[in-house]
């Protein structure tokens, strides 16, 4: 019998491709797969057909293989659920539906919040890692002016995004998620100075975001803040 595990996050995994038994080595602080990265336990489990790509492009043939591994979770002891993929933000409303603990899959789900915290000048700067399908029917804003507001970029194309969709997936190189990062907000920041925050929508992000807040000099959001958030309404 699996223990009880008390207040825990529960996370639903990406697959990674890794034969059985083999354990990839552990990210660095700041990573969803790091159990050091929270101050409260931490399980996951794994959606089964859960791949990159197939998530990012929205496959709805998913949806039950994310409730069968939430409710998993929910049976070990989670009292929240998430997730180490913010487009799974899609399965939101049906893993939500299908457990009786808080899910919050994505970050995104922060975007109404942190519009209203700013000035309505002002803009945020959604930081994904495919902006090709991250599209205004996941931002969960509905509103014209307000979607306006949130200014999309990506990091398609560059090293991190390459190895994520190899199976097996290699060890996650933190430096290249870094200057591909570092590029893409300077990229925004010239074309709208009015950029006021930063929203992480991809799970593996927050991995440096010490290193983009000091280099924005902005305030940065990411999967884990929302996480810490929710386990303390209930801890």
């Amino acid at each position: 019998m699996v223990p009880n595990i008390q207040q825990s996050l529960g996370v639903l995994n990406l697959e990674r491709g890794l034969p059985p038994g083999d354990q990839p080595p552990t990210p660095r602080l700041g990573s969803m797969l790091n159990s050091a990265t929270f101050n409260f336990p931490v399980i996951s489990e794994t959606g089964s057909g859960a791949w990159v790509e197939n998530v990012v492009r929205g496959d709805p043939t998913l949806e039950p293989a994310y409730i069968t591994a939430a409710r998993r979770l929910v049976e070990r002891g989670a009292v929240v659920i998430s997730s180490t993929c913010g487009f799974s933000i899609r399965h939101q409303q049906a893993v939500a539906a299908s457990v009786n603990v808080p899910v919050v899959m994505s970050s995104l789900l922060l975007l109404p919040t942190l519009l209203r915290q700013l000035p309505q000048n002002a803009k945020i700067a959604v930081l994904t890692y495919d902006s090709i399908h991250c599209g205004e029917d996941l931002l969960g804003v509905d509103h014209p002016a307000e979607r306006a507001r949130i200014k999309i970029g990506g990091i398609e194309g560059g090293k991190f995004w390459h190895d994520e969709l190899k199976r097996p997936a290699p060890t996650i190189d933190v430096a290249a998620i870094e200057t591909d990062l570092v590029a893409c907000v300077m990229r925004l920041r010239a074309i709208n100075p009015e950029i006021a925050a930063i929203l992480f929508e991809c799970a593996a992000f927050p991995m440096v975001a010490p290193a983009i807040r000091r280099i924005a000099a902005l305030p940065v959001y990411d999967i884990t803040d929302l996480c810490r958030l929710t386990i303390a309404s209930i801890a």
